[in-house]
């Protein structure tokens, strides 16, 4: 598939990861570690990126080889949510000036 894999954030129970491909964004991956050793991830494939539908599978056994060593969907210990989306922009919270 030719991916390569971005992880932007982590905590100890969830990682972020971003999908590029000819330098150009494809997906963006967020995986959550649940306390019976499952991960369930959400995986948005942007929609002006060129992934067609057929190509997700590839995309998530990549991300499970990489990434998840300890689980396998097979075993059913692996679970996604698939969406395809667009980036509206980065929303921050901003503390208010104290007068």
């Amino acid at each position: 598939m030719n991916l390569t894999w971005k992880r932007t954030l982590r905590t100890t129970h969830s990682e972020r990861f971003l999908a590029t491909r000819a330098d150009q964004d494809v997906a963006a991956v967020d995986l959550h570690y649940l306390a019976d050793g499952t991960v369930a991830g959400t995986v948005i494939v942007l929609e002006d990126a060129g992934l067609r539908e057929d190509e997700v599978p590839a995309l998530l056994r990549q991300l499970d080889e990489d990434f998840l060593p300890g689980v396998d969907e097979r075993e059913g210990s692996l679970m996604y949510t698939v969406v395809i989306g667009r980036v509206l922009g980065n929303y921050e919270s901003v503390p208010e000036a104290r007068s």
